[in-house]
């Protein structure tokens, strides 16, 4: 079977992430990465065993790749997508689609017009016991949804000195934790609930207002520790911290807390979905377990064991029980499926993984988000 080529948009964090995915997909070569300046772009490729280019432009030039993965910062997503689909690349795209509903949208009419695959990695879906959480939903199990509680905590940006392009609006967007970690846990309610969320009260809070910004080069989560004279003092205008109400579309609610500066949270998901028949809790620090919660019988603990999941759940699964599985294997689930589709040449009608306009629904909730917070007033979805 011929290889599928793929190149890699980005270098930092999720890029190499990227790579050891895929390079764990039968008949998928990564064959080029891009970063710029050259010089950086070499020496990271040399690391990983493939070409680097200096612009991405000339590696999307290259005949041979038939894929291209963006995972570069959020700023260059929309330019970037764009011209992989107008030279007949099939694309995943790291969240967010754009910094813009308008580019969004763009580029969910170009992908539909050219009919190639595209992606967004939404990744956190495909834990397999968030799987499970959604079949018993979707059975009966769970009944009515009544209520959702979800939050999202990280501390790599808990330090005044703690610094990433992500903290500059012309790179990130208007908004960062919301955006950067909250569209995760947004997308994975509305994944697991089968829920549309139609209105939002949302409260950001700035806690550094001014932070230490590094004169040197660090990448994400490096945790690099620099001199005083090695920092430049700047002001900040995106969130450190949200709390959000939520109304859906079934008449009940929901609330969720975002947080990068939750010391000891290194990068903890938590969701907890209150049902009829019962409530379910999933939290991303113990990804193999799933707790089911009952009023008149005793609550239950799920392992993570593909001969007790639902098929569904178990197809997410590549090993048995007692055998755990993470954070890597979520993207090469959802690599699978993406790689599946593009053997074919062609988006299919009803994709099973995130597409472009889960991307955009996600952007939408995102800037409802946001100005909620400026008017401090609830906003229809």
């Amino acid at each position: 079977m011929k290889n599928i080529k793929v190149g890699i948009a980005g270098t930092g964090f999720i890029g190499p992430a990227h790579i050891e995915a895929l390079r764990r997909i039968p008949n998928v070569e990564v064959v080029a990465l891009s970063h710029f300046p050259v010089e950086e772009a070499e020496a990271k490729a040399a690391s990983l065993g493939v070409a680097g280019f200096g612009s991405f432009e000339d590696m999307l030039n290259n005949p041979d790749i038939d894929v291209i993965h963006v995972c570069t910062p959020n700023n260059l997503h929309f330019g970037q997508a764009k011209a992989a689909l107008l030279a007949g690349k099939h694309v995943v795209c790291e969240k967010p689609l754009a910094t813009s509903i308008r580019d969004a949208e763009e580029l969910v009419a170009l992908a539909a017009q050219t009919g190639l695959v595209n992606a967004v990695h939404f990744n956190l879906r495909y834990y397999p016991l968030v799987r499970q959480m959604k079949a018993l939903r979707e059975n009966g199990q769970l009944g009515e949804v009544y209520s959702v509680m979800g939050s999202y905590l990280q501390d790599w940006l808990f330090y005044q000195t703690d610094y990433n392009w992500r903290l500059e609006p012309d790179k990130s967007g208007d908004s960062r934790a919301i955006a950067d970690i909250g569209s995760h846990l947004m997308d994975l309610i509305e994944h697991v609930t089968g829920l549309k969320t139609v209105a939002v009260m949302a409260d950001f809070n700035t806690i550094h207002k001014t932070r230490k910004k590094p004169l040197k080069v660090i990448e994400t989560y490096s945790g690099m520790l620099l001199t005083p004279e090695d920092y430049a003092e700047v002001p900040i205008n995106t969130e450190d911290h949200a709390n959000v109400l939520l109304k859906f579309d079934n008449g009940n609610r929901g609330v969720i807390t975002v947080s990068q500066m939750s010391a000891g949270r290194k990068n903890r998901l938590n969701v907890e979905i209150a049902g009829s028949n019962g409530t379910l809790e999933w939290c991303s620090e113990k990804p193999n377990e799933l707790w089911f919660g009952k009023r008149d019988a005793p609550n239950q603990v799920l392992l993570r064991d593909p001969s007790l999941a639902h098929p569904e759940a178990a197809r997410l699964m590549s090993f048995p029980g007692g055998h755990n599985e993470g954070f890597p294997d979520t993207s090469k689930q959802l690599f699978k499926e993406v790689y599946a589709a593009i053997r074919t040449g062609k988006q299919p009608d009803a994709p099973t993984y995130p597409t472009f306009a889960d991307g955009l629904r996600e952007l939408i909730i995102c800037e409802r988000m946001l100005e909620s917070s400026r008017q401090e007033a609830w906003v229809s979805v």
